[in-house]
């Protein structure tokens, strides 16, 4: 049943309006994913224990108009001098204030100018720094061979799979047995954010390792977990960050430059992505191929691939060439005296 919207006499209670803004606006009117409400949880969690300190009352006992710029912009220096945040999470979280706020501003008309004033504080301005990504020889090294084990064939697959797909760690220890179709036209279908669904296509190879790794496992359902762990689950994302660390540690003994280097799986979603657009594809196919909401995202590796010329370029000796002084004539000259 819809909250019942308060006249400028009446109020809902705080508690009131946050339940009704979990359960009635974010899972039933917007419908967002079970991950979007657990971050929008989150940000309420800190938001109410910090206020609990700052106001000196318990979160049952507080009211709207208790949330005040001074309030919120305190949470936000607290988040970043005493919790480390970056100024991204940092956004992250007054980003699920301010949708707090613009629900409860329909429903609380007696705290109107106070919600006002805390929807004026602005986002934090940060420089997104440039993608990191590796290079097609450290690539296929952490690759690597199959092997011969049941553990390195599956890694094996896991990490040609993120390269293949670009996917995310979420992503990609999601993907079930009937999510793989190896028949005509091969594609996985992958889960994104947002319950967004998307279909990316397999290369000969990852199909036949695919087959390869499903005749070995005939165990292996459609429900199944196609890359599962030794207990037959889904790998967690540790898992994978795991075996991805002693794939490095691995190949960085035939390759110098992965020696010392921290790897990501969120890195090699970044090659992916640079190496298609090295490759000539469009930026828009990327996009999708990404699974990104808006190819605006999708413009970084643009950006990070002209740093990369730049250097490039910095390295390539210039001709030793002096520049011609422009001389210009007589009447140019005394037509722009006149100006």
């Amino acid at each position: 049943m819809p909250t019942r919207i308060a006249s400028a006499e009446t109020s809902i209670s705080f508690p009131a309006l946050v339940q009704a803004f979990f359960t009635d606006y974010l899972v039933e009117q917007r419908a967002l994913s079970p991950q979007t409400v657990a971050g929008y949880r989150d940000a309420f969690t800190l938001f109410l224990s910090f206020a609990h300190r700052y106001l000196g009352r318990w979160p049952a006992a507080m009211q709207l108009s208790d949330i005040t710029p001074a309030l919120i912009l305190a949470f936000l220096d607290h988040l970043e001098q005493e919790r480390h945040n970056s100024v991204r999470s940092r956004n992250i979280r007054l980003a699920a204030l301010r949708a707090f706020l613009k629900f409860a501003s329909h429903h609380d008309l007696s705290a109107l100018q106070t919600i006002e004033q805390a929807l004026a504080i602005p986002m934090k301005r940060f420089e997104l720094p440039l993608p990191e990504f590796l290079s097609r020889e450290e690539m296929f090294a952490i690759i690597g061979d199959p092997g011969m084990t049941w553990i390195s064939r599956r890694d094996h697959l896991l990490l040609g799979l993120l390269y293949n797909t670009g996917a995310r760690v979420s992503e990609i220890i999601s993907v079930k047995v009937l999510d793989v179709t190896l028949d005509g036209a091969a594609c996985v279908h992958l889960h994104g954010k947002g319950r967004k669904q998307r279909a990316v296509p397999l290369w000969k190879s990852t199909v036949k390792e695919i087959r390869a790794w499903l005749r070995l496992n005939p165990t292996l359902g459609n429900e199944s977990a196609l890359l599962p762990n030794r207990d037959g689950q889904p790998m967690t994302r540790n898992n994978v960050t795991q075996r991805l660390s002693l794939a490095v540690i691995k190949a960085s003994k035939t390759v110098n430059s992965l020696l010392g280097r921290h790897v990501s799986p969120h890195c090699i979603r970044h090659s992916t992505a640079m190496h298609l657009l090295q490759s000539g594809v469009d930026i828009s196919v990327i996009a999708l191929w990404l699974g990104h909401e808006s190819p605006k995202t999708t413009y970084q590796y643009v950006e990070a691939d002209l740093a990369m010329k730049d250097q490039a370029l910095a390295k390539l000796q210039e001709p030793d060439m002096k520049p011609l002084r422009y001389t210009a004539p007589d009447s140019l000259l005394q037509f722009l005296k006149t100006l």
